[in-house]
C-alpha cells in the first residue's frame, strides 16, 4: 500500500495535502451530481419542446450570467475567504437542483422554468468557479499546483463519464428526471462538508488591497495580460472556444434525435443514445485530464496545438455523419481535444501570474472562455434550426479552425518581431 502511495504522491504531488484530498473527494461526488443534471436538463427540454433553439436559449441563459457577473467577481473574491466562498456558492447551486426536483415530480415544469434556474445557477457559478480556482493553491501549495488543476480536471470529467450513466439509469428506473435533480441537490453536501474540514494552509494573507477600487484593481489585471504574450494568447484562443465550440455541445440531444434516429427509436432508446453521445464525449476527457496530470512537466505550448487538433477536426467529421458508432469515437476525441485545451490553458494562466492577481487574471480568462458562450449558444441553436444540426456543427468547427489558426500566426510574428 505504502509503494502505491508513494507513487501516486511523487506523479500527483497535490495528493500529498489532506486538505486538498479532503476538497477532491467531494468534489468528485459533487461533480457526479452536477453532469447527471447536465444529461437530464437538455434532454427533459428537448423532449418538452423539439426545438433546437431551447437548447441554445437554456445555454445563454446558463453562461449569461458569467458575462455579467465573472469580472467584478475576479476583483471580489481576492477580498474574500475563498473556501467559505466556495461553500456559500456551492449551497445556493444545491437549491436550484432541488427546485427543478420539485418542479419535474410535481408535472409543472416547462422551458421558462428551466431556462430561469440556468439562470440563477448560472449566477452562482459566475462566482464560485473562480474562487474554487483561486482555492486550490490555498489547498495545495504552488509546487503542486499543475497537479491540483489536472487532478480537479480528471474527477470533473470522471464526473462526465459516470453522470449521463447515473442518468440514463434513475430515468429508467423511476421513469422522471426529478430523481436527477434530486440526486444533484444531494450531491453538493459531500463538497461542503469536505471545505468545512480541509484547512487551507497555503493561503497567503492581505494578498488584495482593500483600499483599492475595484475599477482600479481590475485595469491593474488587464494591464498584466496585455503585456503576457502567454495570458494573452490563451485568453483569445479560449474566446473562439467559448464562442464557436463548447456551444455546439448543447445540440447532443438534437444530434441523438434527430441526426441518428432509426425506425425503431422509443423513448428508451433515445435517452439511452444521448447518455451515450455525453459518455464518449466524457470518457475521451477523463483519458485527457489523467495524461495531462501525469505528464505534468510537458511541454504545454505542444500540448495546447494537439488539444486543438483533437477538439477540431472531429467537430468538422461530426457534421457530415448520420452513424452512432462513429459518432461516439468522435466524440471521444472531442472530449480529449477539450479538456487538453481547457487543461493546460487553464495552468499556462495560473503558473505565469502572481498570487495577488490571481482572482482577477482567471475571471477575465474565464469570461472569455463562458462569458461570450450565451450569444454562441444562440447562434448555434439559431443556424441548427433555421437549417439543421449539421450545418451548425460543421460551421462552428470551421470558424475555431481559421481563428484559432490566426492568433496562433499573429503570436508566431509577434515573438519573432520581439527575438
Amino acid at each position: 500500500m505504502r509503494p502505491l502511495k508513494n507513487w501516486l504522491v511523487v506523479h500527483f504531488p497535490a495528493l500529498s495535502s489532506r486538505d486538498y484530498v479532503l476538497f477532491l473527494i467531494g468534489q468528485f461526488i459533487s461533480v457526479t451530481g452536477t453532469w447527471m443534471q447536465a444529461t437530464a436538463l437538455p434532454y427533459l427540454a428537448y423532449r418538452i419542446s423539439g426545438r433546437p433553439l431551447d437548447l441554445g436559449l437554456i445555454g445563454f441563459a446558463n453562461t449569461l450570467p458569467t458575462l455579467l457577473f465573472a469580472l467584478p467577481a475576479g476583483v471580489l473574491v481576492e477580498r474574500w475567504d475563498k473556501r467559505k466562498t466556495v461553500i456559500l456558492f456551492q449551497a445556493i447551486m444545491s437549491v436550484q437542483a432541488f427546485g427543478l426536483a420539485y418542479l419535474a415530480y410535481t408535472s409543472q415544469i416547462q422551458i421558462w422554468h428551466i431556462v430561469t434556474l440556468a439562470f440563477f445557477y448560472g449566477c452562482a457559478v459566475a462566482v464560485e468557479v473562480t474562487a474554487r480556482q483561486a482555492m486550490l493553491i490555498e489547498l495545495a501549495g504552488r509546487e503542486s499546483l499543475p497537479s491540483a488543476i489536472a487532478l480537479q480536471t480528471t474527477v470533473f470529467n470522471l464526473g462526465r463519464v459516470l453522470g449521463p450513466l447515473g442518468a440514463a439509469w434513475l430515468i429508467s428506473a423511476t421513469g422522471s428526471e426529478g430523481s436527477v435533480f434530486l440526486a444533484n441537490g444531494i450531491s453538493f453536501i459531500f463538497v461542503i462538508a469536505g471545505l468545512f474540514l480541509a484547512k487551507t494552509n497555503f493561503k497567503v494573507e492581505n494578498e488584495a488591497n482593500p483600499s483599492q477600487g475595484m475599477r482600479s484593481a481590475f485595469r491593474e489585471g488587464l494591464i498584466y495580460i496585455r503585456r503576457n504574450a502567454v495570458v494573452l494568447s490563451a485568453i483569445l484562443m479560449s474566446a473562439l472556444l467559448g464562442f464557436f465550440g463548447i456551444p455546439l455541445l448543447q445540440q447532443l440531444p438534437a444530434l441523438a434525435r434527430d441526426v441518428l434516429r432509426t425506425a425503431l427509436d422509443t423513448e428508451p432508446l433515445i435517452a439511452a443514445r444521448t447518455s451515450s453521445l455525453y459518455t464518449a464525449q466524457g470518457a475521451g476527457a477523463v483519458l485527457a485530464a489523467f495524461m495531462v496530470a501525469y505528464l505534468g512537466s510537458a511541454n504545454k505550448s505542444k500540448m495546447l496545438l494537439w488539444g486543438q487538433i483533437f477538439f477540431i477536426f472531429p467537430v468538422i467529421a461530426l457534421g457530415g455523419i448520420t452513424n452512432m458508432n462513429l459518432a461516439l469515437v468522435l466524440l471521444a476525441f472531442i472530449g480529449w481535444g477539450t479538456v487538453t485545451q481547457l487543461v493546460t490553458m487553464n495552468t499556462m494562466i495560473q503558473m505565469q501570474v502572481p498570487n495577488d492577481l490571481r482572482g482577477r487574471v482567471f475571471s477575465i480568462y474565464f469570461w472569455a472562455l463562458q462569458g461570450v458562450a450565451p450569444f454562441g449558444s444562440i447562434m448555434i441553436g439559431w443556424i441548427a434550426q433555421t437549417w439543421n444540426v449539421q450545418t451548425a456543427i460543421v460551421a462552428g468547427g470551421t470558424i475555431c479552425l481559421l481563428g484559432i489558426a490566426f492568433v496562433r500566426l499573429i503570436f508566431m510574428q509577434r515573438k519573432q518581431t520581439s527575438a
